[in-house]
């Protein structure tokens, strides 16, 4: 488990090696990841885009960029917690992920917060530090 906390608003990232769906023999690797993003704060804020940064294990890096997450994009009232999963594949047993997501308050002020690095490392691998 992941956390980082920006402005009252805390992200936890638990990620999952998928087994199921990877084929080593292949060089394909997939992850799940489960994304728990907590309100801590006094203000209304609504998610309204992501920016990951994903690194495989070999150092190919690639961004991605869009509206909301999972097709949504949630507004967290005080004390409000949204979660979703979502994953990721990679070309090699190990990566890391990281990256913003970008909110907007009540009064319309525009600001990022930080979703926590993360490691991707496959169970039966040695752990590498990425």
């Amino acid at each position: 488990m992941y956390t980082a906390t920006t402005r009252a608003i805390r992200v936890t990232v638990t990620p999952q090696y998928l087994p199921d769906q990877s084929d080593p023999a292949k060089s394909q690797y997939v992850w799940a990841y489960q994304v728990r993003i907590e309100n801590k704060g006094t203000d209304t804020v609504q998610l309204r885009s992501r920016h990951w940064k994903i690194t495989d294990g070999i150092g190919r890096f690639q961004e991605v960029k869009g509206a909301g997450v999972v097709g949504k994009t949630p507004m967290l009232r005080p004390g409000d917690v949204f979660e979703y999963s979502s994953g990721t594949p990679l070309s090699t047993p190990s990566g890391i992920m990281a990256g913003t997501y970008q909110m907007v308050s009540e009064q319309g002020e525009k600001f990022d917060i930080e979703i926590p690095t993360f490691s991707l490392d496959m169970p039966t691998e040695k752990r590498h530090l990425n």
